[in-house]
Order: structure tokens, then sequence, then C-alpha cells
């Protein structure tokens, strides 16, 4: 995937340089993945493993246009079956009610809090057990 379309499609990549860096770190280490809806880029997600060696859902982005729609759960059943360790972990603010409600909605659990990366916002952790043998 180019990373100059991605730029263009996530609202936050168009103004802030540390966001359209992150996208190309993403797209040269070919962790990134895209949804498409036809021909049409809708969203992406970027899944590493720099959380312990676990699988960290890195980013998961809907276009303003197509959420609400099932993109974003099939985005991350596509990263299920993808990560190679038998633990997924994702996160997100405590204000971000619509990913907290995706992440239950596909089966994540709470697994903890951080506080002070979003003063005032605690991020919350969530994780999945994938049910197989690490890599």
């Amino acid at each position: 995937m180019d990373a100059a379309v991605l730029k263009t499609l996530d609202e936050v990549a168009r103004d802030e340089p540390s966001r359209q860096a992150y996208i190309d770190r993403a797209v040269a280490s070919e962790q990134c993945f895209v949804a498409l809806n036809h021909s049409d880029l809708v969203a992406y997600a970027v899944l590493s493993y720099q959380f312990y060696q676990n699988g960290w859902v890195d980013m998961l982005y809907v276009a303003r246009a197509s959420r609400r729609r099932g993109i974003g759960i099939a985005l991350l059943a596509h990263l299920e079956q993808n990560c190679i360790t038998p633990k997924l972990f994702a996160s997100t603010n405590q204000s971000n009610r619509p990913m907290r409600a995706l992440l239950e909605k596909a089966g994540f659990q709470s697994s903890g809090v951080i506080h002070n990366l979003d003063v005032g916002d605690p991020e919350l952790v969530y994780y999945k057990p994938l049910h197989r043998d690490a890599v």
C-alpha cells in the first residue's frame, strides 16, 4: 500500500507530521493492513509485536464516512488471523467509546489502565487470547 494514500485517508495525518512519519514506518515495515470497499480505501490497521513480543493493534483507523458498517470488526478479525502470537492486545483512550465498544464486540477483555499518557483521559488496555501456539 502506498503511504501517501493512507495519509490522505487519515484525517489526523493530514495535519500531523508525526502521524505521517508513523504511517511511513508502518508501511515500510509491512505491518500495515488495509480495507477496501470495492476499490476504495476505507480503513487501515497496524499490527506490531513490540508490546512484550505480543501482537498489538498499534492503529485502527476507519474513514469517517465508512464507520459503523462492520469494517472495523472485519479488520480486527483480519489482524487476529495474521497475528503470530497467542495473545493480541490493543488500547484506546477511556473517552473513545466507539473503539471501546468495537473491541468489546470483537471479544477483547479489559486488561489494565495506563495513566498519564493523555492528561485526564486514561488509556485502557484490552487483551484477546487467540488460542494458538506462538511461532
